[in-house]
């Protein structure tokens, strides 16, 4: 007799366990067209910059718009909370590793001023830049007239977790994301989701795009601290196939963004390849040249005054951002010219655009393709 079970497990992929198997027909990376959109704006390159204040400022959001990309800038951290937030960033730069969760808390406690929200929007718009901010889920209805007002393009709403059902056993008002996205006018992004079932009932609600990932950031605990989350491969996958089916019902496309744990070439090609229409970044732009946090990164969820579920990392400065999308590079790890990466392989795969990619690459799983005859690299030590 067999014998019962409480629970049912089911197998999930994260990007070192599988491969992308190459096609039959091949073409020339120069052909290949990267562009996608949210809403009616249109991108060059699949890459958003996450809304990570030791990643990104007014300066960072300028520089990926212009080099075809989007950067978010987070309307919750220092950059609204600080008249000159170069002074917050330069202090948790200078704290010693066990006193600085301390100091964020202390510095995201501090109240976020209205007057900054708009002031950092003008800045982005004033350069000419696609403006993208992003709010909690608590505080979208609370500043998204201020957000609209100040000339926003995009507007996200992010959590480590986003539903449309949520019970808060308060009096207060929960998001509602309908009339949020009516509201607006503007493309309203949320996340974070990395099921099917949620991510189709997200986009039912309006949205124009939403995030892929619990967990998986450098800078982030939540795995860690909650056990909470889906590896990537598997996420985006199941959170593909709903966008696929939404659009069956409703004839609309709502891209979905494959949102930590992108840190070389391959995994940018794999998460593609699985569903994505696009990736963000946080640790790589976070090692460029310019970046606030100098070197270091650190994950939103790490100032919470209850239970930080982030820390802050040394990243290291190794590159500018153009080299860290397009190259040139020297180093061997795929770190560098992402761009370059998925172009090629695009063009190994024969797929002309963002679509085709979704159509022809067949992802396999290989837990060995990494290791595989790479024993010399492995056991490599610097003489």
């Amino acid at each position: 007799m067999k014998e019962p079970q409480f629970k049912q497990l089911r197998q999930a992929y994260g990007f070192d366990d599988v491969a992308i198997v190459p096609g039959d027909v091949t073409l020339n990376p120069a052909l290949t067209d990267t562009s996608w959109k949210i809403g009616n704006i249109k991108f060059d390159i699949p890459i958003i910059g996450a809304a990570m204040d030791g990643s990104m400022d007014v300066a960072m959001a300028v520089k990926l718009s212009k080099l075809g990309g989007l950067g978010v800038l987070h309307l919750e951290g220092v950059q609204t909370r600080f008249d000159n937030p170069q002074e917050a960033l330069e202090a948790i730069v200078a704290t010693p590793q066990e006193e600085v969760t301390a100091v964020m808390q202390d510095f995201y406690s501090r109240p976020i001023k209205e007057e900054c929200i708009v002031a950092r929007i003008k800045e982005i718009k004033a350069a000419g830049a696609i403006a993208a901010v992003s709010v909690s889920p608590m505080n979208a209805h609370k500043y998204a007239n201020i957000i609209r007002e100040a000339g926003a393009d995009i507007m996200v709403v992010s959590a480590t977790l986003t539903t449309t059902r949520f019970i808060s056993g308060s009096d207060k008002p929960t998001l509602n994301l309908p009339a949020l996205c009516k509201e607006m006018g503007i493309p309203v992004v949320v996340g974070n989701s990395v099921t099917y079932s949620a991510t189709l009932e997200l986009m039912r609600t309006g949205v124009a795009a939403v995030l892929i990932g619990v967990g998986p950031g450098s800078a982030c605990t939540t795995r860690e601290v909650l056990g909470l989350g889906v590896p990537q491969i598997t996420a985006t996958m199941d959170c593909a196939a709903a966008r696929d089916m939404y659009f069956v019902e409703s004839g609309r496309y709502i891209p979905i963004v494959t949102d930590g744990g992108i840190n070389r070439g391959g995994s940018v090609c794999k998460a593609m390849a699985s569903g994505a229409d696009a990736v963000m970044l946080g640790s790589l732009l976070a090692q460029t040249v310019g970046a606030p946090g100098q070197g270091y990164h650190w994950g939103m969820a790490n100032p919470n005054s209850l239970l930080p579920r982030g820390t802050r990392i040394y990243v290291g400065i190794n590159g500018t951002v153009e080299q860290y999308l397009f190259g040139p590079t020297s180093v061997t790890d795929g770190s560098q010219n992402l761009i370059g990466a998925l172009k090629t392989l695009m063009g190994n795969v024969g797929a002309v655009n963002i679509a085709d990619l979704h159509e022809k690459a067949e992802i396999i799983i290989a837990p060995a393709i990494k290791s595989e005859g790479k024993s010399w690299q492995l056991s490599q030590h610097p003489r």
